[in-house]
């Protein structure tokens, strides 16, 4: 019985090909290979409530500081006009000392004036007791006249402390509350500021996890974001190799382009660790797990092609 020989050329064939690729993939060597990866930044909502606008798509390029969403702020609202209201009725509670210092200040200015007359008078009447043109009873009714008139201006002085004193009391008992409310109402003012999200980093976003008309809680998150324009390459050197690195340093990064050949790119190293930690299971083989090895981080300015996820490989 003859054994066929197409299956024979056809294992041939496709052993030949892939030599031939992994030949063109692998003719040279690299320092060191590694992942991207970029910050990604989890933007979250600060209040809670409905959200009204969602203005974002997984993919989309968002600017810094831009506006992305909106969450209803209609229950603060109404919580600020309740507290505005006590706010307002506090003010009500407190008393304007003035009007009565002031009735009681023009009293004394008017017994003032009727004291300096009673003083002339009586020095008019000492001076007539001395060429026997009056009696001393006359002096001694204006000695009184002026003792009593000048008791009255101590009593009307006294009564003026006594309500600033009394009034000045009361109103710090009621405006000890004044404070705390407003700063609620600062609180409230600040929230309401918070119910507009806006973008805290220039960048692609990469996932959305909310909609439109969904109710958030504060804190939840809305959407994930990452600036793609530099981004990080993270790949592991031994500890031999850490001498011929520095801080700064310019590498080259290769990628994958095709089956058969590389994209050069232009990489600084920006992060040494200097903890060694074991070789991260992405390694393929079992025995280059087990090595202990060291994080370098590289950044390099992303064209649009690198991605994250992707592998790429470097060399000093």
């Amino acid at each position: 019985m003859r054994i066929p020989f197409f299956p024979v050329v056809i294992l041939l064939a496709g052993f030949s090909t892939c030599s031939l690729w992994s030949c063109h993939l692998h003719d040279r060597s690299f320092d060191a290979e590694g992942v991207f990866e970029a910050d990604e930044v989890i933007v979250s909502s600060e209040v809670a409530g409905k959200i009204l606008l969602l203005k974002l798509d997984e993919g989309s390029q968002l600017a810094k500081d831009s506006l992305v969403a909106v969450i209803d702020t209609i229950p603060l609202q109404l919580q600020r006009s309740q507290v505005q209201a006590t706010l307002h009725a506090l003010n009500q509670k407190t008393m304007d000392v003035r009007p009565q210092v002031k009735l009681l200040r023009e009293q004394i200015s008017a017994q003032r004036i009727q004291l300096a007359d009673l003083l002339l008078e009586k020095t008019r009447t000492e001076r007539l007791i001395k060429a026997d043109a009056a009696t001393t009873k006359q002096l001694d009714d204006y000695n009184t006249q002026i003792d009593v008139l000048k008791k009255q201006i101590d009593v009307n002085e006294q009564q003026i402390r006594v309500q600033e004193t009394t009034v000045g009391t009361q109103n710090s008992t009621v405006m000890s509350e004044f404070k705390p409310i407003v700063r609620s109402i600062a609180q409230i003012d600040d929230q309401l500021n918070r119910a507009h999200v806006l973008n805290p980093v220039g960048g692609i976003v990469l996932t959305k996890y909310a909609m439109a008309g969904e109710v958030t809680s504060a804190g939840k998150a809305l959407y994930k974001i990452a600036d793609l324009s530099v981004i990080t390459l993270r790949a592991y050197v031994s500890g031999t190799q850490l001498s011929g690195l520095r801080i700064g340093q310019p590498v080259k990064v290769y990628v994958d382009d095709g089956p058969t050949k590389y994209r050069e790119y232009t990489g600084v190293i920006t992060l040494i660790s200097d903890k060694a930690e074991f070789t991260p299971k992405t390694i393929q083989t079992k025995e280059e797990r087990a090595n202990l090895v060291y994080a370098v981080k590289i950044h390099v300015k992303n064209d649009g092609l690198l991605k994250i996820g992707m592998y790429g490989e470097v060399n000093w």
